[in-house]
């Protein structure tokens, strides 16, 4: 048994999954759309969580959280399971599939997913796939992943492996999550729109100075801390914690910069459908940050490699951090003051 719901290939895992969920209940947004109604776009620099033993860097939201804010701002009725019992979460899951008809999304650890190229691995146990049927005779699960370039398939062993995976920041539990029922008619959209978007401003720039960790505050934390790492931690420790930067910017997800990318996208769809033309203008502004981050990838990457007579250093890096994060301050306070206007006009 398959579902009949088409493969989409997606910047963002967590995003793809969405998408396919949605439009097997007949609704067809785009992945920029999701992500910025979601609120998606963040920072945050926790020096006190660890993966691989190194700080956790992340540029959205945590895992989770777009679905649950899309379909509440939909009017959608969702359920989310974690399981202490393995053999239950695989039996709810054939039940939802089977029984249900219905596609169910699946939060999943990457290390051990069989069809990822081995250079793509690594133990991250957030990762979103879409699972869309199952061959009974098989014991093969039909799954719809946004890294693939096509539907594939898991063994029912290699899924409650990865559904159950180990060595991430945190265990996964078995964690899945489905559509229950869609509204007849979804609420307008340029209400949600503009209040998602001032939602992300203030996600990113109402933390006081006493919590550093978070928001645009984050990125000036980093920017002060990385100038100290070769001091307080030796080369050697100094470096692997870049090599994790850079895999947080450039691997996992879409990184720094792409969601930058993405979240300009989105605004520049906004501005057609709300008809606030000067989102236009932010999109551009918010994509030429995105220009910059990259800009820090490359130049930590050379620190990193160690490339002869390579000049930057980690206080360039810092400087570079710094005027980002200046730059995003400015960009989420000047695109606040125009939403909220249009907010408080009723327009």
């Amino acid at each position: 048994m398959q579902l009949d719901l088409s493969h989409r290939v997606a910047a963002h895992c967590e995003n793809g999954a969405i998408s396919a969920l949605l439009r097997y209940h007949g609704i067809d947004l785009s992945e920029p759309m999701i992500f910025g109604l979601a609120s998606g776009l963040f920072f945050t620099h926790l020096p006190f969580v660890k993966m691989a033993g190194m700080p956790v860097t992340s540029f959205r939201t945590f895992p989770g959280v777009l679905f649950k804010r899309i379909t509440k701002l939909l009017g959608i009725k969702t359920a989310t399971r974690r399981y202490l019992n393995k053999e239950h979460a695989m039996r709810d899951l054939d039940r939802l599939l089977l029984e249900q008809k219905t596609p169910v999304g699946c939060v999943v650890g990457m290390y051990y997913l069989p069809y990822m190229p081995m250079e793509y691995r690594f133990h991250f146990n957030g990762h979103n796939i879409c699972i869309i049927g199952k061959d009974e005779q098989q014991e093969q699960y039909s799954v719809l992943d946004s890294n693939a370039t096509q539907l594939v398939t898991l063994s029912r062993k290699d899924l409650l492996k990865v559904r159950f995976a180990k060595g991430g920041t945190y265990p996964l539990l078995g964690q899945m999550y489905w559509i229950k029922s869609v509204p007849r008619q979804l609420p307008p959209l340029k209400p949600l729109i503009l209040k998602s978007i001032h939602q992300t401003c203030r996600n990113m720039t109402s933390q006081p100075s006493f919590i550093p960790y978070v928001g645009v505050n984050g990125i000036a934390y980093l920017s002060r801390s990385i100038r100290q790492w070769e001091q307080k931690m030796g080369k050697r420790r100094a470096s692997l914690n870049l090599a994790q930067l850079i895999r947080m910017l450039e691997e996992i997800g879409t990184g720094g910069a792409g969601f930058r990318f993405i979240y300009g996208a989105f605004l520049q769809e906004a501005a057609t459908r709300t008809g606030v033309a000067e989102l236009n203008d932010f999109s551009k502004r918010i994509t030429a940050i995105g220009d910059q981050w990259r800009e820090f990838a490359y130049k930590a990457s050379r620190i990193f490699k160690k490339r002869e007579g390579e000049q930057f250093t980690y206080d360039d890096l810092g400087d570079l951090l710094e005027s980002i994060g200046k730059q995003e301050r400015d960009f989420f306070m000047d695109l606040d003051a125009v939403v909220t206007s249009y907010l408080k006009s009723g327009k």
